[in-house]
């Protein structure tokens, strides 16, 4: 194959997977979605700014590796310990941003976790291109086609686990009233992060059956964090449960609406029945009207938490924002 051919089908391979581990976490973000220009931002950081700046200064630490302990070990223990911290410290900044610039969009555990894994799908599908160009040319199209396999199958989710912690982490810091646990979390959320990304690179570096130890820690991290997800979807639906019956007493909501509010599954039927019936005005209407009933649970759970004073003029805005979009669908 050309040049070009290589290059493309890389890209394409790519490109694939990504989209798909994309959808499946925007996916399951049921209640509230995360705005798209915010993902798109942490998923372009991922994809762009933290490679360059990655490559560059992972460069540098390498060098004196290579000098004392020749290539070989030189590279196997800069995989280790230079990759990891630099590459989760540089991903991580697009979370410390968002978490400075956009806390109020981190409304549960869940947010954090996704925004990390968001970011860290950015950062795989431009480290995978330079991967697969570079295997073809030095071991051939047999090689080029085991490492598409082993890269996007296989460990296809792990900068995506390893940046969740470091999500996880920064939304424990937002949830948390206790000064202790908001400094120490983020920090803890990070240095998973790093161990789980040297772990992986140590064993994989290594060789033979080493690679088991990396499988097992990577598919573990990847079903540990999916059950906190599930969990964490729990937790966010007995908060609308709980904060939107007040709603119904107060006549901003119907007991339907309420009951269906209430349930992903209820929703997601009754905007397919509104796409099917009335169109995709409506179905955008009622998606918009069962975002900001979640949102308005949020935020009065976080009232309940904080018993700040923004969060307590939102729950007032979000309310109205309720009522008339519920007359709307009425």
């Amino acid at each position: 194959m050309s040049d070009t051919a290589v290059l493309l089908l890389s890209i394409l391979a790519a490109v694939i997977p990504t989209l798909l581990y994309v959808g499946i976490i925007y996916w399951i973000d049921r209640y509230e979605k995360e705005p798209w220009w915010l993902l798109t931002a942490a998923f372009l950081w991922g994809a762009i700014p933290s490679i360059i700046i990655a490559y560059v200064v992972n460069t540098l630490f390498t060098i004196p590796f290579y000098y004392f302990a020749g290539n070989a070990t030189g590279e196997t223990l800069a995989a280790a310990f230079v990759a990891p911290p630099v590459e989760e410290s540089v991903k991580g900044l697009a979370l410390l941003i968002i978490f400075w610039r956009w806390r109020h969009e981190i409304d549960s555990l869940l947010d954090g976790i996704i925004y990390g894994a968001i970011v860290g799908m950015g950062f795989a599908m431009v480290e995978n291109v330079f991967y697969f160009v570079n295997t073809f040319a030095e071991g051939g199209l047999e090689a080029w086609s085991v490492n598409i396999f082993v890269r996007s199958l296989v460990f296809g989710l792990n900068h995506a686990l390893f940046t969740s912690m470091t999500g996880l982490g920064i939304a424990v810091a937002r949830m948390s009233r206790h000064s202790a646990v908001r400094l120490a979390a983020p920090v803890m959320g990070w240095g998973t992060a790093v161990f789980l990304h040297f772990l992986h690179n140590l064993t994989v570096s290594s060789g033979s059956l080493l690679c088991i130890i990396a499988l097992i820690f990577d598919w573990g991290g990847v079903l540990l964090t999916l059950l906190i997800m599930v969990w964490a979807l729990l937790q966010e639906q007995r908060w609308i449960r709980t904060y939107l019956a007040e709603e119904v007493g107060l006549g901003v909501l119907t007991m339907r609406q309420y009951e269906t509010a209430s349930s992903g599954r209820k929703r997601g039927s009754h905007r397919f029945q509104l796409l099917t019936s009335r169109g995709f005005l409506s179905y955008r209407a009622a998606s918009r009207f069962y975002y900001k009933c979640a949102e308005l649970a949020y935020k009065k759970h976080h009232y309940t938490l904080f018993q700040d004073e923004k969060s307590g003029s939102l729950i007032t805005q979000l309310r109205g924002e309720v009522a008339y979009l519920s007359q709307e669908l009425l």
